[in-house]
């Protein structure tokens, strides 16, 4: 059987995603950017400029894939997206789904849930977007984006988590979520399997927010696959250092993980509303938080430690075909 996923521009073959990048953001906006409008209105032909400009460096690196899994209220422009594939030939691959109540939750849902028909509705949502495409765009998502809180998964969440379960089993699409500064995942996927989820079609995003590799191989012998996708984050919503997560990586490496990560930087190419404003301690920080930073500065330290072009390969480019074709992963200790 040839498995498919869809893209912003269409369904591919899952063998001709080649290297991926499983989670940035090329457009994004925290909800409530809508009502500041003091800035005029969004200019969309500098922001595909930007967004462009960011596609192709990334492809300047062998990069055929992008994973954007950002949220319905985060801003989600799935006809955006595809004028950036279209201008450059990146594939990309959108999501529906919402975020952790925390920074998402929109009071719409809220309400709905204390009426008693928010589930059924976001199961709705779900399917005709995945069946039918995105606001009569005919684009459909290839993802469903899931998040919980620190340290929980609220009620509301929960919600999400269970349409989305139901859902995977009708469609067969991946899930992909999102962990508060590194808790939740071990839990996140209990709950989706529990909940009848093919553990092979599940990735359990910004693991590496903790730096415990026991924490990582509770959850990947789950049997689902998780994300290493924040490298650049440091400081900032509980990040460790990137010192931590490269020595983190490398342990589960060394252990056999290695059909089961993959790498990303959780980027923002393009700020819907204001971009937020770093104190300078902070930007100094965060200045390689783009992109190109997984490319240009990690990679040449985990070679140093001993990381084969192989494993390499395998968090880049085996990884994202397993995780959309289903296959099941395998441990090598």
């Amino acid at each position: 059987m040839s498995h498919v996923v869809e893209t912003v521009t269409g369904p591919i073959s899952v063998d001709k995603l080649g290297k991926t990048l499983i989670h940035e953001h090329i457009i994004f906006g925290y909800p409530g950017f809508q009502g500041d409008v003091t800035l005029g209105a969004f200019n969309e032909e500098e922001a595909l400029e930007v967004a462009i400009g960011a596609a192709r460096a990334v492809m300047s690196y062998g990069v055929k894939t992008l994973v954007d899994p950002t949220p319905n209220e985060c801003g989600r422009d799935s006809l955006f997206l595809k004028k950036v594939s279209e201008a450059t030939g990146l594939q990309i691959i959108c999501a529906t789904g919402y975020y952790y109540e925390g920074e998402g939750a929109p009071p719409y849902f809220k309400l709905r849930q204390g009426l008693g028909s928010a589930e059924a509705e976001i199961y709705e949502m779900f399917i005709k977007e995945i069946k039918e495409g995105i606001a009569g765009t005919g684009i459909k998502p290839g993802i469903i984006k899931l998040a919980s809180s620190k340290d929980q998964i609220t009620e509301y969440e929960k919600m999400f988590f269970r349409a989305a379960a139901k859902v995977q089993q009708e469609t067969g699409i991946i899930i992909l979520t999102h962990t508060q500064e590194g808790t939740m995942g071990p839990e996140q996927a209990k709950m989706l399997i529990e909940l009848g989820a093919d553990p092979n079609k599940i990735i359990i995003g910004h693991m590496c927010g903790n730096t415990d590799p026991n924490y990582h191989k509770e959850v990947m012998e789950q049997g689902v696959k998780i994300g290493f996708d924040r490298f650049g984050i440091q400081g900032l919503v509980g990040a460790p250092f990137d010192e931590a997560r490269i020595e983190t990586l490398v342990q589960l490496l060394e252990a056999g993980y290695e059909n089961q990560i993959l790498l990303s930087h959780d980027s923002i190419s393009v700020w819907l509303g204001r971009p937020p404003v770093m104190p300078e301690p902070v930007m100094e920080i965060m200045k390689n938080w783009h992109p190109l930073h997984l490319f240009e500065n990690i990679l040449p330290v985990l070679r140093q430690k001993g990381i084969t072009e192989r494993q390499i390969e395998k968090m880049f480019g085996d990884n994202a075909f397993s995780l959309f074709s289903g296959g099941k992963s395998q441990v090598n200790s």
